[in-house]
């Protein structure tokens, strides 16, 4: 009989155990996910990643991983697979964020398993079939400063770029953006979406409302259709990646938290 007890009590305490591990399981993966940790930064055409730093110090502040893509702007297939590469090496779930031209980047890219969420900062988000050329002839912006070179690269005439670029920046940053730009591609506006991403996964946009280079009114378009949680800020230029970093880190980890839960 004291056997038959001691047993029955083993049982008891294994039984007790295993529940008890069940249970931490289970908060565990409750806990882990409404908190996805890993955001990744696409800059736009004619600037580098190095513009995305305000916003990545609050991030990296706030216990995010942030990576931010350099990708070369000599070609939109070229520019996609360097976001590929580095959506690959995350650890797990992942918000991508793609202001301007990146915008087209993260469409295509964010098909990638890691990405539960898109951010588009003043960028162009095309559906199938489109392009960004395309539908910048549709709501037409009102820079008048692009210049086209013999070779199919194009800039900003650095003339003009601080009115038509970066007004809300200090104008001798601005001109330092202006003498640093990386040329871009024509082509790279050219290339038509296949499978916007935005159509299956949860997106959020921000709005730059004094954009000169996109149609503030075709950004308004975009948001709509994907049905993108949107925020506006009315006196941003398209350079409102650099201008106003505290509201894009805002509006990211609202991302995180809110795509984390779903």
């Amino acid at each position: 009989m004291k056997i038959l007890n001691q047993t029955v009590s083993c049982m008891v305490i294994a039984a007790g155990l295993a529940l008890y591990l069940i249970l931490i399981s289970a908060a565990t993966t409750r806990q882990g996910a409404g908190q996805v940790k890993n955001i990744v930064l696409v800059h736009g055409a004619f600037v580098d990643g190095s513009g995305w730093q305000p916003v990545y110090d609050i991030l990296v502040k706030r216990g995010y991983h942030v990576s931010v893509v350099q990708q070369p702007l000599t070609s939109f297939q070229e520019d996609l697979a360097a976001v590929q590469r580095v959506l690959d090496m995350q650890t797990g779930p992942c918000i991508l964020v793609g202001h301007s031209y990146g915008g087209g980047l993260i469409t295509g890219a964010g098909n990638n398993p890691h990405v539960v969420g898109l951010v588009y900062i003043a960028a162009h988000a095309p559906d199938k079939g489109e392009s960004e050329a395309g539908n910048g002839k549709r709501f037409p912006p009102v820079y008048k400063s692009l210049q086209k070179l013999a070779n199919g690269f194009d800039y900003i005439d650095p003339a003009h770029f601080y009115m038509d670029f970066a007004a809300d920046l200090p104008k001798e940053k601005a001109e330092f953006m202006a003498n640093a730009q990386t040329l871009t591609a024509d082509g790279v506006f050219h290339a038509v979406t296949m499978n916007p991403a935005w159509r299956l996964k949860p997106s959020w946009y921000m709005v730059a409302g004094a954009d000169r280079i996109i149609s503030p009114d075709l950004q308004r378009m975009y948001a709509k259709r994907a049905g993108s949680n949107t925020v506006e800020i009315q006196s941003a230029s398209h350079s409102v990646f650099e201008s106003h970093p505290e509201e894009i880190a805002k509006l990211i980890i609202e991302a995180a938290t809110k795509a984390g839960k779903k």
